[in-house]
């Protein structure tokens, strides 16, 4: 009787343990929801569903307040008794909108964009998919309220709010990916990221240094990969999917795959990308300053001018990439969660299109000027553990290793000498951060961080008829860059209705560099920089109703100098030169914003933001001297001497507008607007228009969707930037902007019409195809170094299993 007892004890734990599994699936269709966040406010916790819709919440049992959440879909918030009563079965209905919709990692720790006062956006896998952007830049252009700048096929510059590449911040799974050579020039990292393999993307407006730290001053932008799913049953859990793309403009060819197989305790996903991308072909109808009908051919030992056949086809800026990915995720109990993260990217060479522009004395510059293969490379081990304690409730640490690989490659045309500069960055960080319930309206989150940063970089020069090297100057100093921090942030909940949030963080940042005197006669030999920087935030959110939200904020930022500012030697432009400045400290910026969203009626949605940037001691490139001498002999052309130098105060101030109306029968109507306007001191106290401030620009677009069909039709535009408007340091780029009706520079406006349309054949099985560029406009995006693709049809083909 005694075993007969224990028996059915112990079927009845095990059938209580499984059907602790809760499924959530949609109202209308049944269909499992995957993706969707649960989370218990009162023990600070959460977890996702898998690609069947159920996750294990069992560590929920007995709170009384669960929140059910998808973005896309209106929230529900239940007790763990009332989701056991269903048969743990959740089922979600769609909504119109959504004023609190989940946030993953903008912010770093899990947080309801509800209760955070700076804006941010979620670029959701459904509108990545139907948009097919081709490297990590375009998936962030697909918002509507970041702008790409391209130089190079291979590249892609986010602008955010009148600030770019070294004042912007990008994390990889919580992981800072900014290292010590992101340069105040256009930079290209971000393709390195895997659209494929991009679980969900995010960006925050506005300074994220209290959290972030150096960089994050007009904005950050978070990437979260696939991540390895858990089964909650006994048999192993496996998905994946594999996709395959062809583009016209640039014949694309395109192959992804991904899998992911897990058990109770166990999961691993698996992920691989292969592109391959031919010189991009340009629009028919456009300015013909963006025509370049020839390119430069090594014949018979020597550089010959080729004229080409197709002048819309923009040679050189053909280039392919390659990324891999592996997580392994061990669960062992619902306190400890241990994941490990391997990411490999590498690209080919890719030509600088717009240096191979540049003319000097009737013959092209260049002969060569090309970026040698990009290469990252992230380990990353994270160790969450959840244990009400007195100083916290959940425990994060994140230990991290990347290493970035960069060359320049570049030979005057008829000239036998060709310049190679490497570049290799180590970097090295650990995180942890603390999260800790202070009674029912209170939580601190708080944590410390530790990054090193080991420069190396390497000159060579080789004479193309021999095949010899020789020793040149390298671009950088030998380095070590290294950052520490502690940081707080404090979040008050009064009510449902009204959040205040503060934090406050010290950062310590050090810089250690050897200058090579051999080639250049510097009056400096090392430079030592060892300063602190103190940042803070203080904002709230006030809802009047469910259909209201008032947000405002005001945060302060910093740039600490990094290798790049202090130590570089590069050609700016044409007849100047940037030389080392040892005697560099940190820039800081003061920012307020403020925002309104308001549904109408569950019909209309419409949001606005206005913000105020002060940018205080910039660092910007003004004139100097080396030796006593304001001009050298730099790559065989006399050149104005310049450095980096903290001389300048910069304003930035604008508006971010949305609206989105939702008609019945599927249809859907939207438009986002993005207006700027930056403002930069110079060396003799006039003002001059800020580079990374782009003209006015956004994107309106009309979607229909019917049960397995998704199509959108949408127009991308940006107002015209008259010469006088364009940065003092721009206006005489003629190899970037077109010649208006006085032979002057500037940034013409352009418009496109696009067509994109999704259906899923069978489950499982999905079609994408698009035209995008339909009229076949040649356009440039501000600041670009080349056009933007021609007409361009797009076919992809999407097999899940």
């Amino acid at each position: 009787m005694r075993n007969i007892l224990l028996l059915c004890l112990f079927l009845g734990s095990s059938f209580i343990a499984y059907s602790q599994t809760v499924t959530v699936r949609d109202v209308q269709t049944s269909e499992p929801i995957e993706m969707v966040t649960i989370v218990s406010e009162e023990r600070n916790e959460f977890i996702s569903t898998n690609s069947q819709g159920k996750a294990d919440i069992s560590a929920f049992a007995g709170t009384s307040k669960i929140q059910v959440q998808r973005l896309g879909y209106q929230i529900k918030t239940l007790s763990f008794d009332e989701i056991s009563a269903s048969d743990f079965i959740v089922e979600l209905r769609a909504n119109n909108f959504n004023l609190n919709e989940v946030i993953v990692s903008a912010t770093r720790w899990r947080q309801n964009s509800g209760d955070i006062p700076s804006k941010v956006i979620s670029i959701s896998p459904k509108e990545v998919e139907l948009q097919n952007p081709q490297t990590a830049a375009d998936l962030l252009g697909v918002s509507g309220k970041v702008y790409i700048q391209k130089s190079q096929q291979g590249g892609g510059s986010p602008m955010i709010r009148g600030f770019a590449t070294n004042r912007l911040l990008y994390t990889v799974d919580g992981v800072r990916m900014n290292n010590a050579i992101f340069r105040g020039g256009n930079i290209q990292n971000v393709i390195s990221l895997d659209p494929f393999a991009t679980e969900n993307a995010e960006v925050l407006f506005g300074p994220g240094s209290v959290i972030y730290g150096s960089d994050a001053i007009g904005g950050v932008m978070s990437f979260q990969t696939l991540s390895a799913e858990l089964s909650n049953t006994d048999d192993v859990l496996i998905s994946g999917k594999i996709n395959t793309r062809f583009s016209s403009a640039n014949k694309e060819k395109t192959l992804h795959a991904d899998i992911k197989y897990g058990w109770k305790k166990w999961a691993f996903v698996t992920s691989a990308s292969n592109w391959d991308y031919d010189h991009l072909r340009q629009g028919e109808n456009g300015p013909d300053d963006y025509l370049k009908i020839y390119h430069v051919e090594r014949i018979e030992g020597e550089d010959r001018v080729v004229e080409q056949e197709d002048p819309l086809i923009q040679n050189p800026t053909a280039y392919s990439q390659k990324n891999l990915m592996q997580k392994v995720r061990f669960k062992p109990n619902e306190n400890w969660d241990f994941q490990y993260g391997f990411h490999y990217s590498e690209t080919s060479d890719y030509g600088r299109y717009d240096r191979l522009n540049r003319v000097m004395k009737g013959n092209p510059r260049y002969a060569e000027w090309k970026y040698g293969p990009q290469k990252w490379v992230m380990n990353n081990l994270s160790i969450s553990h959840s244990n009400q304690t007195k100083i916290f409730d959940q425990l994060s640490v994140r230990l991290a290793h990347q290493q970035f690989e960069e060359s320049r490659i570049d030979r005057n045309f008829q000239d036998e000498i060709r310049r190679i500069r490497a570049e290799k960055v180590d970097a090295y960080s650990v995180n942890i951060d603390f999260i800790k319930k202070l009674g029912k309206k209170s939580t601190v989150f708080y944590g410390s961080e530790y990054i090193l940063n080991d420069v190396e970089s390497d000159g060579k020069q080789e004479n193309i008829i021999s095949g010899n090297f020789e020793d040149s100057p390298s671009r950088y100093p030998q380095a070590i860059w290294s950052s520490m921090a502690v940081y707080t942030n404090y979040e008050y909940k009064p009510s449902d209705k009204f959040t205040i949030q503060a934090g406050i963080r010290y950062n310590q940042f050090l810089l250690d560099a050897e200058f090579d005197t051999t080639f250049y006669s510097f009056p400096f030999t090392q430079a030592n920089i060892n300063n602190g920087a103190l940042t803070g935030s203080l904002g709230m959110v006030y809802h009047p109703g469910d259909s209201w939200s008032v947000n405002a904020n005001f945060g302060t930022a910093f740039r600490a100098p990094n290798v790049d500012d202090v130590g570089k030697i590069f050609d700016s432009e044409p007849g100047a030169v940037v030389i080392p400045n040892p005697e560099l400290t940190a820039e800081y910026a003061y920012n307020w914003d403020i925002g309104i969203a308001k549904v109408f009626n569950d019909f209309l949605k419409v949001d606005f933001t206005a913000y105020y940037t002060i940018l205080n001691n910039a660092m910007v490139r003004r004139n100097s001297q080396l030796n006593g001498q304001d001009s050298i002999i730099f790559d065989g052309e006399r050149s104005q001497v310049q450095s980096i130098q903290n001389a300048a105060i910069a304003n930035v101030y604008g508006v971010q507008a949305g609206m989105e109306m939702k008609f019945p029968g599927g249809i859907n109507f939207s438009s986002d607007l993005n207006y700027q306007i930056g403002e930069e001191e110079l060396d003799d106290g006039s003002v001059s228009p800020s580079r990374h401030a782009p003209p006015l620009f956004g994107t309106t677009r009309l979607n229909f969707k019917s049960n397995d069909l998704l199509v959108q039709l949408y127009a991308n535009y940006q107002s015209e930037r008259e010469h006088a408007e364009l940065a003092v340091e721009e206006r005489g780029k003629t190899d970037i902007y077109a010649l208006d009706e006085s032979g002057n520079t500037y940034a013409p406006s352009w418009y496109t019409l696009n067509f994109k349309m999704s259906y899923e054949l069978w489950e499982n099985f999905s079609l994408s195809t698009g035209v995008e560029n339909i009229t076949d406009q040649r356009y440039r995006p501000y600041s670009s170094g080349m056009s933007a693709p021609g007409r361009n049809f797009i076919l992809s083909v999407r097999i899940g299993f």
